[in-house]
């Protein structure tokens, strides 16, 4: 059984929601960057973007690395780490950029409003 935990973002709200079988099937294989349709969360016409993620571990998902896999890479200054010398650099591990059994945790961003506000349709104050 599949299980997602996905913040939807848009602009100053942040909406925590999750997601169960048989809707988290329809998660599985994508990529970051990708478009998703909100009839998939039950927003008619809504359109979201995933922007990242992360696995059961905590390790976050990397949109440059292919695949679903697990990797330790030797990072600088960017994504994942930030040095507190000048030249800095450190081996941390991140997951690739295609969702899967692994994953946990989704961010989505809104990419297409629809009729009725996202407050509204996931039951937020």
């Amino acid at each position: 059984m599949v299980e997602y935990k996905l913040v939807i973002s848009d602009g100053p709200l942040a909406l925590a929601r999750t997601l169960g079988d048989p809707q988290a099937a329809g998660f599985l294989g994508r990529r970051i960057g990708e478009s998703i349709g909100g009839e998939l969360l039950g927003a008619e016409g809504y359109t979201f973007r995933i922007t990242g993620g992360s696995d059961r571990s905590g390790f976050p998902l990397r949109p440059d690395l292919p695949g679903a896999r697990q990797l330790r890479l030797y990072v600088g200054k960017g994504f994942g780490f930030h040095p507190t010398r000048r030249g800095m650099r450190r081996r941390k591990t991140f997951r690739g950029n295609t969702i899967s059994e692994e994953t946990v945790q989704i961010n989505l961003v809104v990419a297409k409003k629809g009729a009725k506000p996202l407050a509204e349709l996931f039951g937020a104050a």
